[in-house]
């Protein structure tokens, strides 16, 4: 385990040059303290835990203190934003610090949100407010706990410094982690400001760096073009399986290397509602949970117009002629998992979309459903289940169908059926309530419910003694909050 000092960087999207990103320093904040620290994100840096604890931590988290080796970097970049080009956009309130790389040879770029102003604000004042940066890091450490690909966050740390939103609050930094950040808004920009040497550049920055196996392919930029689609694919398969809204897909949010991350107004489905919006700025639903399939195709459109200097067109059609079918089958397979199947049968995707219809139409507990579908045999839970839902009649035909596929599934223990199903089906998720009662809780000086809530969702399939509050339906209230970007 490391002291913070022990920290090695090497800033290689730093050496990129001004072109890519401009030199600023954190802006400090005032009386900077710790809220809440990951453990297994400061691990993945082999930091020893207990220095989330010391006054440094704080400090340099809270941009009062910096390594010499750091080279604070606002990156530069554009995008579509629901739908409308904006030719440039960049770090408002982000600084990339440096990369880190640990024992076991891996880069991390330590990404300071909330820093201060930057030469990419627009107008805004560059930090970060403590709702919304205990909303990122709990959604961060949650997907990843949930085996969805996504940036990590390392540690919220507080302040006495005030920032206005809709009214006084209290600014924050949270440092995130990735790999890259890297994103379809970086080959926007230099396409469109015809800035061919540039993107050139930064195309070989993303191949030799976060694709190297693609060098061994005929065409390298078309091969790493085609794992970016996969990836994508993937990802948002795993969040249309859980139920994880995000709620600003603009291609400035995407990133390079398929993992989710810029969270502003996500949310996770209490009620099952394929048509759920939860941006409340999000007025004509581009963004809205069954819209981020098309959409997830749209911004890999635009990033392959980004990249026609150095693919064909018709090969990057074809490669992006994967992603529906790629998709479909990630869905198909991780929802099988969860209703219990471990055999593929034609008709499985009807019997899927016959259930979210059923759920749809009664309001029915999206996580809460499948959890209990596992807890006995699939008739007994089937009987428990259909009073949840208001068509009967609806759901005793498809529990008949639904028992007939796990007979032909094979034969197991209830035992092995409910250890299979609840290895897959989490018991506690990350639902607005609960991030609102850590957040008001924290807003007060206790910062113990946030810390609470990070455990339990980091073990998010496990029973845990206790914590029976966490895997309850929300109340009338929770599901009715509305998340801003700012949140």
């Amino acid at each position: 385990m490391k002291a913070l000092d022990e920290l090695t960087f090497d800033n290689r999207f730093a050496r990129l040059g001004d072109a890519f990103s401009t030199h600023v320093l954190p802006e400090p904040l005032d009386e900077p303290r710790l809220v809440v620290a990951s453990k297994a994100a400061m691990a993945l840096l082999d930091l020893d835990p207990a220095v989330a604890e010391t006054p440094v931590f704080a400090e340099l988290f809270g941009g009062h203190k910096l390594w010499a080796e750091a080279e604070p970097r606002a990156m530069v970049y554009s995008g579509h934003q629901f739908g409308g080009y904006t030719p440039q956009l960049g770090d408002g309130r982000g600084l990339l610090l440096g990369e880190v790389y640990n024992e076991a040879g891996e880069h991390w770029d330590l990404h300071l949100k909330g820093a201060g102003m930057t030469p990419y604000s627009r107008m805004g004042d560059g930090r970060a407010v403590l709702r919304s940066s205990i909303r990122e890091f709990l959604a961060s450490e949650a997907l990843h706990a949930l085996g969805i690909p996504t940036s990590r966050a390392l540690c919220v740390i507080g302040s006495s410094t005030p920032v206005w939103r809709e009214k006084q609050e209290r600014g924050a930094m949270v440092l995130r982690l990735a790999h890259s950040h890297i994103r379809f808004g970086h080959f926007e920009y230099f396409y469109y400001t015809k800035k061919p040497e540039q993107q050139a550049e930064l195309t070989e920055h993303v191949l030799n760096l976060h694709y190297p196996e693609c060098r061994e392919q005929p065409e390298p930029y078309l091969a790493m073009f085609r794992e970016i689609v996969e990836r994508n694919a993937e990802m948002i398969a795993k969040w249309q399986a859980y139920g994880f809204c995000h709620g600003v897909m603009n291609t400035d949010n995407m990133s390079i290397l398929g993992i989710t991350f810029d969270f502003g107004p996500f949310a996770f489905l209490d009620d099952f509602d394929a048509h759920f919006i939860c941006n409340h700025s999000d007025h004509e639903g581009r963004y809205s949970f069954s819209n981020q399939v098309p959409i997830g195709q749209w911004n890999l459109s635009a990033l392959a117009q980004a990249l026609t200097p150095f693919i064909s067109v018709d090969a990057l059609k074809e490669a992006l002629g994967l992603y529906l079918p790629l998709y479909q089958a990630h869905y198909l397979d991780l929802m099988r998992r969860r209703l219990g199947l471990t055999t593929a049968e034609e008709d499985d995707q009807t019997l899927v979309e016959g259930l979210l219809k059923l759920m749809q139409n009664s309001g029915v507990d999206y996580t809460l459903f499948f959890r209990r579908l596992g807890d006995e045999s699939a008739t007994l839970a089937v009987a428990r289940l259909r009073d949840d839902f208001v068509d009967m009649a609806g759901f005793d035909a498809w529990a008949e169908r639904y028992k007939a596929r796990v007979a032909r599934d094979g034969d197991y223990t209830q035992e092995q059926r409910r250890e299979r199903m609840h290895a897959v089906n989490p018991l506690y998720i990350l639902r607005n309530y609960l991030a609102q009662n850590a957040i008001a809780a924290a807003e007060a000086g206790d910062y113990s419910e946030i810390r609470r809530l990070h455990e339990v969702l980091s073990k998010p399939f496990e029973e845990q003694a206790g914590m029976e509050q966490y895997a309850q339906r929300p109340p009338d209230w929770g599901k009715h909050l509305e998340i801003s970007c700012s949140s």
